[in-house]
This record gives C-alpha cells, sequence and structure tokens, in this order.
C-alpha cells in the first residue's frame, strides 16, 4: 500500500504551505542521491518526498488528495498511477534550492546522468458522462489529434552534447561543490537533432494525426475530476522519445430527476392527497433503472425513505451509497365547487385535525438523521 503523503514529509494535515516546502527540503538533503551512493533506499525515499511535494505543493492536487488520497490520481488503471522520473524531481529544485541546480541532474544518480528520454506533451479533453454511466463505469471511445513522427523520419547525434543531452558544469550548492549537468539547449536533452524529414512533416519531423482513444472509466467519479491515459498524448522528436499522456477531465451530465450528493442521491416524489391518504405504489428513478416502491397508508409529507445501496458506488470500493426518497404531498392550487364542499366538511372533522406523534420527527431532526 503507497504510504501516506503528509507520514512522507513528517507533516500534518494543517500544514502551511512554507511548512510543507521546508519538509521537503529537508528530506531533499537528506535522501539526495550524491549523498547517499548506490543507496537504494535512499533513493527511494528521495523519489517519495518529491512525490509528496508535488502534490501537495498544488493547492488544486492537495484538495483532491485530501478528498479522495492517492486514488485521485491513480484514475483506477489509468497509466499505472502517479509516478514521477528523476527529471520531474530535479525541475522541482530550481523552487526549493534556488538556481544553483539548473533544473538539471546530478552526478550521483544512475552512475552521472547522460542522455534523456524527452517526453511529448500532455493532451486535454473533456469526457461528459450522464449520472447512470458513472454509477456503472464505462468505456468510452474519443476521437483527439496527436503529433506522431513522421514515418521516414531520421535523426543524427546532437553536435552540441555530442549525443549525451547533457552539457556538464561544476557548481557550489548547499550540499558542497557538485557536478552538475544541464539539459543541452540545442536538442533539449534527447541528444538527437533532426537530420531527414519526410514531406509533410513540420520543422522536428512530425505529423498531427487523428486518433481513437478506448478510455476504461472506474465507477464513482466526480464532476472535475481528471484521469490519465498514459502514452496517449503528443509523441515528441528522437528515437528515444517517449509519448505523453492523454488527461481526461470528468463533465458530469445533470440528471433529470436524480440529485447528487457525494455517494448519496435524492428523489423528489410528490403524491396526492388521496395517494397519501390510501396509500399507493409508485414507481421512481434509479440509476440502474425504474424501481417500484410501497407507500403505507397515512404517509406524511416529508418522509424520507433510504433505499439502501442505490446510490453511486464509492471510487474507493467501500460500497454504495444510498438513494433517499423526499415524500412530498401536492396541493391542488385550484379546486371545484364540490371539492372545496369536500374539504369545508373536513376542517372540522376530528381525523383531518394534525396529530404529530412522538415518532413523527420534525423537518430539523430529519436533516439531522441524514447528515449524521
Amino acid at each position: 500500500m503507497k504510504k501516506d503523503f503528509y507520514e512522507i514529509l513528517g507533516i500534518s494535515k494543517n500544514a502551511t504551505a512554507d511548512e510543507i516546502k521546508k519538509a521537503y527540503r529537508k528530506k531533499a538533503i537528506e535522501f539526495h542521491p550524491d549523498k547517499n551512493p548506490g543507496n537504494k533506499e535512499a533513493e527511494e525515499k528521495f523519489k517519495e518526498a518529491a512525490e509528496a511535494y508535488e502534490v501537495l505543493s498544488d493547492a488544486n492536487k492537495k484538495a483532491k488528495y485530501d478528498q479522495y488520497g492517492h486514488q485521485a490520481f491513480d484514475g483506477g488503471g489509468f497509466g499505472g498511477g502517479h509516478h514521477m522520473n528523476m527529471d520531474d524531481i530535479f525541475s522541482q529544485f530550481g523552487d526549493i534550492f534556488g538556481g544553483a541546480f539548473g533544473g538539471g541532474g546530478f552526478s550521483g544518480f544512475g552512475g552521472g546522468g547522460g542522455q534523456r528520454r524527452v517526453k511529448g506533451s500532455n493532451l486535454r479533453i473533456k469526457v461528459k458522462l450522464t449520472l447512470e454511466e458513472i454509477a456503472n463505469g464505462v468505456e468510452k471511445k474519443v476521437k483527439v489529434k496527436r503529433k506522431v513522427q513522421a514515418s521516414g523520419v531520421t535523426y543524427r547525434s546532437c553536435p552540441t552534447c555530442n549525443g549525451s543531452g547533457q552539457i556538464m558544469k561544476v557548481a557550489n550548492t548547499i550540499l558542497g561543490r557538485m557536478q552538475t549537468a544541464t539539459t543541452c539547449h540545442t536538442c533539449s536533452g534527447s541528444g538527437q537533432i533532426l537530420d531527414q524529414k519526410p514531406a509533410g512533416a513540420d520543422a522536428q519531423g512530425m505529423l498531427l494525426e487523428d486518433d481513437t482513444v478506448s478510455i476504461k472509466i472506474p465507477a464513482g467519479v466526480v464532476d472535475g475530476m481528471q484521469l490519465k491515459v498514459a502514452g496517449k498524448g503528443n509523441e515528441a522528436p528522437g528515437t528515444n522519445s517517449i509519448p505523453g499522456d492523454l488527461i481526461v477531465a470528468i463533465e458530469e451530465i445533470e440528471h433529470e430527476s436524480l440529485k447528487r450528493e457525494g455517494e448519496n442521491l435524492h428523489y423528489d416524489l410528490y403524491i396526492s392527497f388521496a395517494e397519501a391518504a390510501l396509500g399507493v405504489s409508485k414507481e421512481i428513478d434509479t440509476v440502474s433503472g425504474k424501481v417500484r416502491i410501497k407507500l403505507e397508508e397515512g404517509i406524511q409529507s416529508g418522509k424520507i425513505l433510504r433505499l439502501k445501496g442505490k446510490g453511486i458506488p464509492s471510487l474507493n470500493s467501500y460500497g454504495n451509497g444510498d438513494l433517499l426518497v423526499h415524500v412530498n404531498v401536492w396541493t391542488p392550487k385550484t379546486l371545484n365547487k364540490e371539492q372545496k364542499q369536500f374539504f369545508e366538511k373536513m376542517l372540522t372533522d376530528e381525523n383531518f385535525i394534525p396529530k404529530p406523534e412522538k415518532s413523527d420527527k420534525s423537518f430539523f431532526e430529519k436533516v439531522k438523521d441524514m447528515f449524521s
């Protein structure tokens, strides 16, 4: 099981942005590869701290993590979760440690840097889902325009960095004097530049093509959540490059009769005076189809019926929410002469005088029960 990000940095959930930054700085110095050469455990803790900081230092990501935990970034199987490579980690250091690190690699990790794999840019799309699709999970096929390497394109070694992808420098840092590697500005770190490009390709040997991507969306997602499909973004130039990711933003389509509140659903059921007095069987909407419920005779307006497990599945696989049916007795706005005469007689009828029992909860008690 993945460690809690707050536990990794040794901070509380109420930590300020400055406290988060200080905690990460401390961990980064402690477990830095140059201070722990060949220590795989320290290297793993170094990566964990960077991943934790990358999420907790971003207000939006932090809010999602606080609400959904690691599931907010795992996406139910979309690309295997939220992970960072060493290039991502070292790109943070300009913010944390100042310009001394230059955003490059370090001599102590993996034997001294070298050519890095250039990653293509991410693509972002929005997918609209009905409440039924959210409740049951769905597979969507979407069309995207992706940059891909043109067929027949060739690349050659970069003359600026001799194919290494990096230019080595010696700098004085808070860890002492160490060798740093900055990304080659000519090849952007790939170690390769364009040699020959086919007709129609751009200056980097890329083409824009239509692609159909199949997206498996797990049950229980929420409006605004972002999921990741690994490797379905734009490709990048070079033979050692890897494609970016496709970021899928979820948009929930409002249901005609069901209202969502987290994992619970609400349904307003309107019945007549006669139906309330005599009892009635009613058909209502659920996310798995229509169901019929029976209302006992003498049911009161404001009664809430709870249908267990008829709500939205938990994204963390903790079961389903409930469907809360709110009974509303509809009062006719106009009456004919005969109807008025009937109700006028009932004004003094003993059976029509309200006599709430102790077991009949008030509106405020019902609201309290709903949120308890």
